[in-house]
């Protein structure tokens, strides 16, 4: 079995790489903005082909790859789905066996995009779309990345087990000796998402807060798109985190669960995309990822996908309360960047499975 690489493995691993091939660095100046040309069609065709690294939930991911293969016939989207640390670590072996599959990559933990960045890792395309729309905070002044994805990580409950004036009102409130034994929760060694909400957490809350948690024999998961489903399931009452596209797709479904934005303030996680330096097939890369941020195929992420984006001329769900509403805990990719390890052993050494 191969060793996972450590964040820090990585970007060791991606700058001797810069150093052995040609690979695309950050830019001094912010690079021009990129319309989807008659040409870059034309190239993205002749290669038709691209693979797409995603921690989004598979089905989610499957639609969203037909919907840009019905959209641009010829070019096949294949789909590798996993949890964000999976591909961090994937991308990372990949890359110093000199095997460059990913072409586009997409992360719940923004934190690996700037890694990689780091690591002359990435290359530098700027869509027009992103340029003249995006909040300049999500994108990269560089062109190496924007967010394709919002989510929020909040608590939830399952309807049929928990009444709504018995749920818990935030995170502090699931130490509540009620609740043990019925709690799941997901793992930040998996999941982007949750690495990002755990440093948030721990950051506010203090790892006082994870010590005792630990202590009421949770459930634990790997992917922040379980705990919902777990909920759903009946298999636990409440969920301390996961992934809040999932709750909302759930509950479209009519299952029973709701989530709650806790007191103390719900976790923000933005989930970029970028295209790999090394990219196999760099015109249906630059395609796939300029049309992934257009008005439409940000729509398409909300109405079949549930996320939030960051596109101001998309429409939001109608069932779900708005961003602007919700009490939202600081994103820190910077310091997730640098604390990861860490974060991944301290809880580990809590939460032990």
């Amino acid at each position: 079995m191969a060793r996972h690489l450590t964040r820090r493995e990585a970007v060791l691993g991606g700058t001797a790489l810069a150093g052995t091939f040609s690979v695309v660095t950050s830019p001094r100046a912010a690079p021009e903005a990129q319309k989807i040309t008659p040409d870059l069609l034309e190239a993205a065709r002749k290669e038709g082909k691209l693979a797409w690294y995603t921690s989004v939930d598979l089905p989610v991911a499957e639609k969203i790859a037909k919907a840009f293969e019905a959209a641009y016939p010829g070019i096949a989207v294949k789909v590798e789905r996993s949890g964000a640390e999976r591909i961090f670590q994937r991308i990372g072996q990949e890359y110093q066996s000199k095997i460059y599959v990913c072409d586009v990559v997409n992360s719940s933990d923004a934190a690996h995009l700037i890694i990689w960045k780091r690591a002359s890792m990435l290359a530098s395309f700027l869509p027009e779309e992103v340029a003249q729309h995006y909040p300049k905070e999500h994108w990269d002044p560089d062109g190496m990345y924007a967010s394709w994805r919002i989510t929020l990580a909040p608590v939830a409950y399952n309807t049929n087990l928990v009444k709504p004036e018995e749920a818990p009102k935030g995170f502090v409130d699931l130490l509540d000796a009620k609740w043990t034994g019925k709690i799941v929760k997901a793992h930040p060694g998996y999941s982007g998402t949750i690495m990002t909400a755990t440093q948030q957490l721990s950051r506010d809350l203090g790892w006082g807060y994870f010590e005792k948690l630990a202590r009421q024999k949770v459930m634990q998961v790997q992917s922040a798109a379980d705990p919902p489903k777990k909920l759903a399931q009946g298999e636990r009452a409440v969920m301390a985190d996961g992934t809040e596209y999932m709750v909302n797709l759930l509950r479209a479904r009519n299952e029973p669960i709701e989530e709650v934005y806790a007191v103390e303030g719900t976790p923000l996680i933005t989930g970029p995309s970028a295209i790999m330096a090394r990219a196999a097939n760099p015109s249906a890369a630059r395609l796939f990822y300029a049309w992934s941020m257009t008005a439409e195929a940000q729509q398409l992420n909300i109405d079949v996908g549930a996320l939030r984006s960051a596109h101001p001329l998309v429409r939001d769900r109608a069932d779900r309360r708005k961003l602007s509403d919700i009490k939202l805990l600081r994103e820190d990719a910077a310091a997730v960047a640098d604390q990861a390890e860490d974060i991944k052993a301290r809880y580990t050494k809590l939460f032990k499975v």
